[in-house]
């Protein structure tokens, strides 16, 4: 678990040449999978599909630029980041996907080689067409090494039994790890990222579903039943149930940040689309309602924080219990302290200047920290 003083530097903001619209979502008035096709519509309007060429490594520098942790404007690699201490490595950012030491390349031996691009829906299971293999949303930069390392297998949470394979340690060196599936519902091999970045992939996974809710059975894709793969075979609900059920406990579990904003705007103006997921949250449980889970969300984190990031004087905060909260710095100076009950559930940030902060949160049962952002 990271520690909330420790997490990472002051925001850096993404300007880039295109902003999603203010009315972009006007037209998902529905509920359930009516409200997913709507999206559909409104994602798929626009799309660009530059194609799997070298632009999405010029891309990258944008979308995928470590302005957060080290700020170094490093490649920000997902399977190597280290959110509260040193990476154990970096990569340059390629302009035209090359093979030069440090930077983008297609051969790798051991991890830290060089980073590639990832499909977070394999590509193999959709016959790497277009324009589903040259998606910004869902394809992102990684150590070659980790993403040949992770192959096709689902996301899910990891047992005991780790997979070995030669020239790389598991867990990784950030932390991610491949192994038996203690998901419920689903005992196969699968792949867990470290927990900074379990709510990012959740929300790009879930992007795929709906950009893509039609072509699950066009010409040439895998067939849903093929080992590994996550799809049902339905349009609607697209993925199996313990998938969704996953992607939406990690979808509560980290919040979108304002990272996950910066990207989703240069993603729009690189490519004139959105991932809805970002800029709407609540679209998850809107959607997939009808299959979640209640029992295996007992134990997800529970405590809501909202509007984030804000630009108010207050914050709301849901919880079943009372809380006492503490707001730290990114240094880990405690700034504030106030006690929450479902009748005072208030948050008091008038005296915040704008930036990042962790709100830690402690109840009867136990403490959990997240990601506040003063805009």
């Amino acid at each position: 678990m990271k520690q909330f003083y420790t997490l990472l530097l002051l925001v850096v903001t993404i300007t880039v040449s295109a902003q999603i619209p203010s009315d972009y979502y006007d037209n998902a008035t529905g509920t359930g999978y009516t409200l997913k096709t709507q999206l559909k519509t409104i994602i798929t309007n626009g799309h660009v599909d530059h194609g799997y060429t070298n632009s999405l490594y010029v891309a990258y520098q944008t979308s995928d630029n470590d302005s957060y942790y080290e700020n170094d404007n490093s490649v920000l690699d997902m399977y190597s980041e280290n959110p509260s201490a040193t990476d154990p490595y970096n990569f340059a950012h390629d302009t035209n996907g090359g093979s030069a030491p440090g930077q983008a390349c297609g051969n790798y031996s051991i991890e830290s080689d060089c980073y590639n691009r990832e499909h977070l829906f394999p590509q193999g299971f959709f016959d790497s067409q277009d324009p589903m293999r040259g998606d910004i949303h869902h394809v992102v930069p990684t150590d070659g090494r980790v993403n040949g390392f992770r192959n096709n297998y689902p996301f899910g949470k990891v047992g005991t039994n780790l997979v070995s394979q030669s020239n790389i340690s598991n867990p990784t060196q950030n932390g991610s790890k491949l192994g038996n599936s203690i998901s419920p519902g689903y005992t196969g091999i699968v792949f867990e990222p470290i927990d900074e970045f379990k709510g990012d992939i959740a929300r790009m996974v879930l992007y795929f579903a709906v950009r893509y809710e039609d072509n699950w059975n066009d010409s040439g894709w895998s067939s849903h039943t093929v080992a590994n793969n996550p799809l049902n075979g339905t349009s609607n609900q697209f993925y199996e149930t313990w998938y969704v059920n996953l992607l939406y406990s990690w979808h509560l579990q980290d919040g979108v940040s304002q990272r996950e904003i910066d990207r989703n705007n240069a993603a729009y103006a690189y490519q004139g689309n959105a991932n809805p997921f970002i800029n709407h949250p609540e679209y998850v449980q809107s959607i997939w309602a009808s299959i979640l889970s209640v029992d295996e969300f007992e134990t997800v984190d529970v405590i809501k924080m909202y509007p984030n990031p804000s630009n108010g004087n207050t914050v709301t905060i849901v919880s079943r219990e009372n809380l006492s909260v503490e707001v730290y710095d990114v240094l880990g100076k405690k700034i504030k302290m106030q006690n929450i009950t479902s009748s005072q559930n208030k948050l008091n940030i008038s005296g915040l200047s704008k930036g990042l902060y962790l709100v830690r949160f402690t109840s009867a049962t136990g403490s959990t920290t997240k990601k506040l952002i003063k805009s």
